[in-house]
Parts: C-alpha cells; sequence; structure tokens
C-alpha cells in the first residue's frame, strides 16, 4: 500500500509523545515507517514553588499537536483520517496528578520538582530500594508528610500519560514501564511489589484514610496487552474536527524510558539507551539485580517487565540551547543571516577542536536542582580559572561534557562498582542531531561504543507507535525484544563510534575537575534568591 491508501484503509497507526518542551505525533505505516507528523511546543510553569502543566494547556497542546498532523496528512496525501489501526500515548515519567472523579485535586506535579527529599529517604529507608524524588509514591508521601487536605479525597492517581489514555479510553492502567516509576515494580509478577505495598499501607494507616494504595494506582499492564479502545468522547477530545472515529484498540500508555527504549531497540537484556534532550536519562537493561540500592540509579522496567538500571539527569540541553541563542543574537547583531541548524552544526563540531579536558573549563547546565549530585536547586555556571585555555572550541566540549556530566556520575557506579556488562548502547535524542559529535563525548564519558540510528530523532512518538504495532499487528506472538530484532530493524545497527582513549582520559580529568567544583555550584544556589 502506498501512505495515501494505507491511511484511507484505516491501517496507519499514531503515536503521541508528551515531551518537557514539545508534543509530538508519529502516523507510521504497515512496515513501521513514519508518513506523517505533527507537533505542539510548549513550557512549564513555576507556579508556587512548583513544576506544573495546566490541564488546558495539556489537552490544548494534544488537540493542537493532532491539528497539525492532520493538516501534515491533507497537505501531503489529500485525505482525512477517519480511522486508524491503533494509537498509543507516552508522555515524561512519573510526577503526582491524583484526581477525585475527573477532577485533579493539586496542579500536575511534574517529574522536575525536587520538594520530596524527606518523604524519598524515607521511603527509601523502609522499602531497602532507591526510591527517586521524581517518583509518584514519593510526592504522595511528602504531600501526606505535609499535611496536605487533598490526599484524603485521592481517587485515582496516575501519570500523564496514564491520565490522557484513561480520558480517551475510560480506562485506568499504564504500561508497567510507566507503572514502575509509580512505586517499584516485582519483575517476576510485573506488576507492583506487594511487599512494599503492604509496607506504605502499614505506614499511612494512622492517617485513617479511606483509600489503600491499590486503590488508587492504576493496574500495570505488559506491552502487547489490551488497554481499551478510543471512546467516542475521546476521540473528539482528541480530534475536535470530528473525523476520527472511535473504537480504535489504544495500546498500554508508556513514559518516556520505554518508548526510548523501544525506539532504540534497546529493550533485550545487556543492551542499554541513553536520552539526551532536555533532560537525559540511560538505562541498562540488566542480566540480574544490583547488588545494592543506590541513591542516583533507579529501578525501573522495560515495558515488558525486564529490570532496568536508570540513572535519570534533569538538565542536560537547556543551557546548551540558551548559550546558542547568544551566538545568535551576536549574528544578528552583525547582520549575518541565521541558520539555526547551521549554527548548532558549526558550533558542535568546533567541539571536536577542543583539548580532550576541555582546557580546565567546567560547565554546570543546572536549571534545575539535580538529585543525582545532591542539588535541590539548581544555577547554570561556567567556571574557569585565569590559566585555564579559554577558546571556543574548550567552552563548547565543556558545555557538551558538562549535559552529560552527571549521566557520566551515575554510570560509573554501574560499570566500575557493579561490573554490569552490555553489549550495545543506542543514542537518541537532541543531543546527537549533529552528526558523530554527541556520539564522540558520549563514547568518551561511558568508556563504551555508542550507536545513532537514522531513526533515533523519531523519539518516543514514533517508540510508542511501535507498541502500538506490537499490540495489534504482532501476528506470531513474538516477544517485544524478538519483534523488534525481527520486524521493525530487521538488522539495522545503526552507525557506531568506538570511543578514542585520550577523550576517555580527558572526559576522566574533565569529571574529577566537575566533582570538585561542585561546592562552587552548591554555594551558588546557596547565595542566590
Amino acid at each position: 500500500m502506498t501512505a495515501k491508501q494505507t491511511i484511507e484503509a484505516g491501517k496507519a497507526i499514531l503515536g503521541i509523545e508528551f515531551g518537557s518542551t514539545r508534543i509530538k505525533a508519529v502516523l507510521i505505516d504497515q512496515e513501521n515507517k513514519p508518513i506523517a507528523q505533527g507537533s505542539h511546543t510548549w513550557e512549564n510553569q513555576l507556579v508556587d514553588g512548583l513544576w506544573t502543566y495546566s490541564t488546558e494547556a495539556i489537552w490544548y497542546g494534544l488537540q493542537d499537536c493532532y491539528a497539525q498532523l492532520r493538516k501534515n496528512v491533507l497537505d501531503q496525501y489529500e485525505v482525512e483520517i477517519e480511522t486508524l489501526a491503533a494509537i498509543g500515548i507516552s508522555a515524561m515519567m512519573h510526577g503526582y496528578m491524583p484526581f477525585k472523579g475527573n477532577d485533579i485535586l493539586v496542579p500536575f506535579r511534574t517529574w522536575r520538582n525536587t520538594n520530596t527529599g524527606k518523604a524519598a529517604a524515607e521511603l527509601s529507608q523502609l522499602f531497602n530500594y532507591n526510591i527517586p524524588l521524581r517518583w509518584s509514591i514519593s510526592h504522595l508521601y511528602e504531600a501526606i508528610l505535609d499535611n496536605e487536605e487533598h490526599v484524603a479525597d485521592i481517587e485515582f492517581l496516575t501519570t500523564l500519560a496514564g491520565y490522557i489514555h484513561w480520558q480517551i479510553t475510560g480506562q485506568k492502567v499504564l504500561g508497567v514501564g510507566d507503572a514502575s516509576g509509580m512505586i517499584p515494580v516485582d519483575p517476576k509478577t510485573k506488576t507492583y511489589d506487594a511487599t512494599m505495598v503492604e509496607k506504605f499501607d502499614k505506614l499511612i494507616e494512622p492517617k485513617g484514610f479511606s483509600w489503600k494504595l491499590l486503590d488508587i494506582l492504576p493496574k500495570s499492564l505488559n506491552a502487547g496487552e489490551n488497554a481499551g479502545f478510543l471512546t467516542p468522547e475521546g476521540a473528539l477530545r482528541l480530534d475536535v474536527s470530528g473525523h476520527l472515529k472511535p473504537g480504535i484498540p489504544v495500546c498500554p500508555p508508556e513514559g518516556d524510558a520505554g518508548t526510548g527504549m523501544v525506539a532504540t531497540n534497546a529493550v533485550k537484556q545487556r543492551t542499554g539507551n541513553v536520552s539526551a534532550g532536555t533532560s537525559s536519562f540511560s538505562m541498562i537493561v540488566l542480566e540480574k539485580e544490583l547488588s545494592k540500592p543506590y541513591e542516583m540509579i533507579d529501578m525501573v522496567t522495560t515495558p515488558d517487565g525486564s529490570l532496568v538500571a536508570m540513572v535519570h539527569c534533569n538538565n542536560c540541553t537547556s543551557d546548551i540551547n540558551a548559550w546558542v541563542k547568544i551566538f545568535k543574537e551576536f549574528q544578528e547583531i552583525l547582520g549575518v543571516p541565521v541558520d539555526t541548524y547551521q549554527l548548532y552544526t558549526n558550533l558542535f563540531n568546533a567541539a571536536l577542536k577542543g583539548d580532550p579536558d576541555c582546557g580546565g573549563i567546567i560547565s554546570y547546565n543546572y536549571v534545575s536542582g539535580e538529585p543525582v549530585t545532591g542539588l535541590a536547586d539548581g544555577r547554570p555556571l561556567f567556571v574557569r580559572s585565569a590559566n585555564d585555555k579559554f577558546s571556543l572550541a574548550n567552552f563548547m566540549r565543556a558545555h557538551l561534557y558538562g549535559a552529560i556530566g552527571v549521566l557520566k556520575i551515575g554510570n560509573d557506579v554501574l560499570f566500575n562498582e557493579e561490573n554490569v556488562k552490555v553489549d550495545r548502547i543506542m543514542g537518541h535524542g537532541g543531543y546527537f542531531t549533529t552528526p558523530q559529535v554527541g556520539q564522540k563525548m558520549l563514547a568518551a564519558a561511558l568508556n563504551s561504543p555508542i550507536s545513532v540510528m537514522e531513526t533515533a530523532g523519531e523519539g518516543g512518538a514514533w517508540g510508542i507507535a511501535l507498541l502500538a504495532a506490537y499490540a495489534v499487528n504482532n501476528d506470531k506472538k513474538l516477544a517485544l525484544a524478538d519483534y523488534l530484532d525481527q520486524v521493525v530493524f530487521a538488522g539495522n545497527a545503526g552507525v557506531e563510534i568506538k570511543p578514542d582513549p585520550a577523550d576517555v582520559a580527558g572526559f576522566n580529568a574533565y569529571i574529577e575537575n566537575y566533582k570538585a567544583g561542585l561546592a562552587i555550584e552548591q554555594a551558588a544556589v546557596d547565595n542566590k534568591k
């Protein structure tokens, strides 16, 4: 079938992902290739000291994103989208969305908030398991510790992906990968860890709430399981033009970490991927559990329930983008025509000419707090001494190193202390847009070969579309890893770059300076309101 025929026949599949700065929709054909897309740009807001997106912004963003997709289809193929083979919804993971009926009780608290330190520490001790600040259970328990009145009224607690899915299907479910960021999942049962649930219920029993934890959590589902169908109301909430028909299967909603694993074919044990954009995280699929909990390593699962060690960093490319904007303004002052893509390309390539250790220069990209390095708040800083080699090449290299510096600190624990073995690490996200540059930097940081596929730029929206395809097109009943290997990627392993020993040594020197200088970052946080 041509793309037009695929759409007309209702065989196309839609994936939508809510990222931190962009909502993206990707339409794929029966061969899993993207044939149309739409997007909507948005920003979180700091309201009463907490990072949030309003429900109005969520629905306007979703509807505008779909409208852009619909326009793209009309422009390319002169056809309306009437029905689809399947839909998938994905979103930034974790956070806190408590509901009574259809009403949200407090504004959505995103993954970016770091106000849950006391709760996360107490739960980590109670469970003997690292519970990150951004997980839903941390937000819930912090609200309990802070005596927030709304907690007694909670009827349903979910993530952003789970919220959208519920509203368009009526089903209170969640893919196991996203569920594992609410409260830990037992990889054997592939649902919430029963022992931890029992401990939590006992912990809060004196509060006398009318609910127990499992009463308010969404049901955890594996990739491929039935997660409901688009309702008439859901169809109108998605497509306000009224062309999209109800009855379309919708796969289990997933978090952006899970869709990143799928989009990079990294759900099999001994594989991994690094997503590097507004935030960054690495996902290494483990052969066995770690020897002990680590505060900087989160244990989540693949969309089919395999155990994953995740190093999540709140900050990545935002500070680079801010500096590139300065260079853009400089060009405009000079009257030089500005091609933003070319500007990024030139500046990223300039970094390749820098010293392997950046000449002593350090960059802290902390737009917000960074739990891995113990910073509750952030101040972007560029640090140099009078004797450092201050050049454009070293300046850019330091920012590229700084964007993945925290990621390196976390992964050094996995590779050096736990001796985790990985056969393949894939990179995806905006950090890798300029060919080879981001790959080379990450290879030096992790001292591991890094591969990037042409499809890496499609990101999580493509990944959730693939999970939707897996739910309806897996005629051979293949396991998810085999489906990706045999059906989607069919031997495409991407382009690999091996680490340069000089770069590895240089990054190691940089990271020692970086760790020593964290006191400067802390002082900046402590002394500036």
